[in-house]
C-alpha cells in the first residue's frame, strides 16, 4: 500500500495484514500468540470445574481444556479466512462464563457431598446431565449471534449502545470474578503475591528493557538483537518462575503433605495423575459428551453474555485493524466477523467446551506491542491450538499449575477486564451529573441486586418454576443487571450526544464513510477484507450487493442522494487498477 493512504503513518508496522514474515519468525510470533491466549483461556475450565462438580477429576479437566483449544483453533482459522479477515484470535470468553456460573448456582445444581463427579467416574451421568444443558443453551444463544451477523443488525444495535452501557457491562464482568481470584490465591498468599509482583515488575517496570537475543537476516546473518522479552511475556515468565519455586518447595517438603494444613494446595504433585492417566492423543468431536439439552433459564442468561461479546468484538476489530496497518473494517467485514463468531459459539456448544468464543483483546494487544499485524501469523497460531489441543498430555501438564499461581494471575487478568470497561468513560462528559448518576447507579445496582439474588435464591415466586429460574439467573448476573440499568437510563434520561459520548463514535463512523467515498477503495477496498477466493464471481452477482455479509455489500456510490450504477462500475475499474499497481 502506498504511503499516505492510511489514516495515519504506519511506517513503524513491521508486517502488515497481507504480509508474511519469514518462516522461522512466523512460527515464533505465532507461538507467542498461542501462549498469550493460553493462560486466559485456561481459566475457563479451571473456574467451571468446581461449578460442575468435577471435583478432582483432572483427566476430565484436561479433556475439556483440549476440546476448548481445538475448537478455538478451528474458529480462528474460519475468522481469519472467511470472517472479518483480521489477525484476531478466537478463544473462550468470560462474558459467557459469568452467566453460566450464575445458572450453575441454582439450588437444584448443588454439588452432592457424598460422591465425586467427573467424566471418568461412575457418577458421570449426573455430570453429563448438567454439562449437556450448558451445551444446549450455548448453541441456542449462538443462533442469535448468527442472526445478528447475517442480518446486519449489529449496526442497529450499536446506535443505542454507548459508553455508559459498555462501561458497567464489561467492568462488572471482571468484578464478578474477584471471589474466585481470592479463593485461589488464599491457598498460599505468599506464592500468589510473588506471582503478582513478578507480573507487575516485568510488564510495568522492566517492559522497556531489551534483552539480547539471537536473530537472523540475509544481510547480517546470525546476530544479536535486543528484544523486549519482559514486555512480551510477563505472565508466562512470572508463572514459570513461581512454578519452578513450587516444584522446589514440593520436593523439599516445604509445602505440607497434609491436605488439612495451609499451603498444601501449592504443591505441584497434586494433579500429576492427569499426566499419567490422560491419553497421549485425543481427537474431540461434536456430541462427544452426549446429546445436548436445552434449559430456557440458561439460554436467557447466556443471551446477555452474547450481546456483550458482540459489542466487545466490534471494538476489537477496529482496534486490530488500526494496529495491523489495515484500513478500518467496512460494515460487511464486521457483519461477517460476528456471523463467524456465532457459528464458532455454535461449534463450541456442539463440541462441549462449556463456553463460547469471541475475539481476544489480549492478542489484539500483542499485535500492538510487536507491530506485527500479519494474518498468516495468527493462522499458524491457530494450528498450534489444534495440534496441542489434540496432544492431550500438553493440556494435562498445565492443569498441574498450583492454584495460588492461578489466583495471582487472576488478579491481573480480571483487573485488566475491569480497566478496559472503565476506559470507555474517556468518551463521556464526566462533569455531567447525569452521567455520574448513571455510572454510579449502574455499578451499585449491578453489584447489590445480583448479590441479593445469589444469597436469596427462593425469594422469586411467579407461579412458574421456569420463569423463577430465568429471573434468578438474570438477576444473579451482575454484568446483565448493570448493563441493562445503564442502557435504560442512558437512552431515557435527556442528554446530548456529546455528553453521552455517542457523538465521538458517530464522528469516527462518518469520517470513515467520507474517507471511503472520497478516496473510494484506496484504503478500505484493498484486498484486505475480500474473501481469499471467488471474488471475481461475487462481484458479478448484483444481488449480493444487498447481502449484509457479502464483500460487495454497500459498494454503490451515492450521487446526489441516489445510487449511481455507472459510477459504481467506474469505481470497480479504479479499484482493479490500484490492485494491479500494487502487484
Amino acid at each position: 500500500m502506498e504511503k499516505g493512504l492510511d489514516e495515519e503513518d504506519d511506517s513503524s508496522i513491521q508486517y502488515k495484514i497481507d504480509e508474511t514474515p519469514p518462516l522461522y519468525l512466523c512460527i515464533l510470533l505465532a507461538f507467542q500468540h498461542y501462549i498469550s491466549m493460553f493462560i486466559a483461556t485456561l481459566t475457563v475450565p479451571i473456574l467451571l470445574a468446581p461449578a460442575i462438580c468435577m471435583g478432582d477429576d483432572n483427566v476430565g479437566k484436561s479433556e475439556i481444556t483440549g476440546t476448548l483449544f481445538v475448537a478455538s483453533g478451528i474458529i480462528t482459522l474460519l475468522q481469519t479466512c472467511f470472517g472479518c479477515r483480521l489477525p484476531v484470535v478466537q478463544a473462550g470468553t468470560f462474558a459467557l462464563l459469568v452467566p453460566t456460573l450464575s445458572y450453575l448456582r441454582l439450588p437444584q445444581w448443588e454439588c452432592p457431598s457424598n460422591i465425586r463427579l467427573g467424566f471418568g467416574t461412575t457418577a458421570v451421568h449426573v455430570l453429563s446431565h448438567l454439562w449437556l444443558q450448558i451445551q444446549g443453551a450455548i448453541m441456542v444463544a449462538a443462533l442469535m449471534e448468527v442472526v445478528f451477523g447475517a442480518s446486519g443488525a449489529v449496526g442497529v444495535l450499536l446506535r443505542f449502545v454507548g459508553p455508559l452501557t459498555i462501561c458497567p457491562t464489561v467492568a462488572l464482568l471482571g468484578l464478578s470474578l474477584f471471589t474466585s481470584a481470592a479463593n485461589f490465591a488464599s491457598q498460599h498468599w505468599w506464592i500468589s503475591i510473588t506471582t503478582i509482583f513478578l507480573i507487575v515488575l516485568f510488564s510495568q517496570y522492566l517492559g522497556n528493557i531489551n534483552v539480547p537475543c539471537a536473530g537472523y537476516s540475509k544481510e547480517r546473518g546470525f546476530h544479536s538483537k535486543g528484544y523486549p522479552l519482559f514486555k512480551m511475556f510477563p505472565i508466562i515468565i512470572a508463572i514459570g518462575v513461581c512454578w519452578l519455586l513450587c516444584v522446589i518447595f514440593t520436593v523439599t517438603d516445604v509445602f505440607p503433605k497434609d491436605p488439612n494444613q495451609w499451603g498444601h494446595m501449592a504443591r505441584t504433585d497434586l494433579r500429576v495423575d492427569a499426566l499419567y492417566s490422560s491419553p497421549w492423543f485425543r481427537l474431540p468431536y461434536p456430541g462427544q459428551w452426549g446429546m445436548p439439552t436445552v434449559s430456557l433459564a440458561a439460554v436467557c442468561a447466556l443471551l446477555s453474555g452474547v450481546l456483550s461479546t458482540i459489542v466487545e468484538s466490534v471494538g476489537d476489530y477496529h482496534a486490530c485493524a488500526k494496529l495491523a496497518g489495515a484500513p478500518p473494517p467496512p460494515l460487511h467485514a464486521v457483519n461477517r466477523g460476528i456471523l463467524v463468531e456465532g457459528i464458532g459459539t455454535l461449534l463450541d456448544g456442539m463440541f462441549g467446551t462449556g463456553n463460547g468464543t469471541t475475539s481476544t483483546s489480549i492478542n489484539v494487544g500483542v499485535v500492538g506491542i510487536t507491530k506485527v499485524g500479519s494474518r498468516r501469523v495468527v493462522q499458524v497460531s491457530a494450528l498450534f491450538m489444534i495440534v496441542f489441543g489434540i496432544f492431550t498430555k500438553f493440556g494435562a501438564l498445565f492443569i498441574t499449575i498450583p492454584d495460588p499461581i492461578i489466583g495471582g494471575t487472576f488478579f491481573i487478568l480480571f483487573g485488566m477486564i475491569v480497566a478496559v470497561g472503565i476506559s470507555n468513560l474517556q468518551y463521556v462528559d464526566l462533569n455531567s451529573s447525569r452521567n455520574l448518576f448513571i455510572i454510579g447507579f449502574s455499578f451499585f445496582n449491578g453489584l447489590a441486586l445480583s448479590e441479593f439474588a445469589k444469597n436469596n435464591p427462593g425469594t422469586i415466586h411467579t407461579g412458574s418454576n421456569v420463569v423463577d429460574n430465568i429471573f434468578q439467573v438474570l438477576l444473579s448476573t451482575n454484568m446483565f443487571v448493570g448493563g441493562v440499568t445503564g442502557f435504560i437510563l442512558d437512552n431515557t434520561i435527556p442528554g446530548t450526544e456529546k455528553e453521552r459520548g455517542i457523538a465521538i463514535w458517530k464522528d469516527l463512523r462518518e469520517a470513515q464513510k467520507e474517507a471511503s467515498m472520497s478516496q473510494h477503495m484506496r484504503d478500505r477496498l484493498s484486498a484486505s477484507y475480500d474473501l481469499p477466493f471467488g471474488m471475481q464471481y461475487i462481484r458479478k452477482i448484483k444481488f449480493l450487493r444487498y447481502v449484509p455479509f457479502s464483500p460487495t455489500y454497500q459498494q454503490y456510490v451515492a450521487v446526489d442522494g441516489f445510487h449511481d450504477e455507472e459510477r459504481t462500475l467506474e469505481v470497480d475499474r479504479e479499484r482493479n487498477e490500484l490492485l494491479d499497481s500494487k502487484l
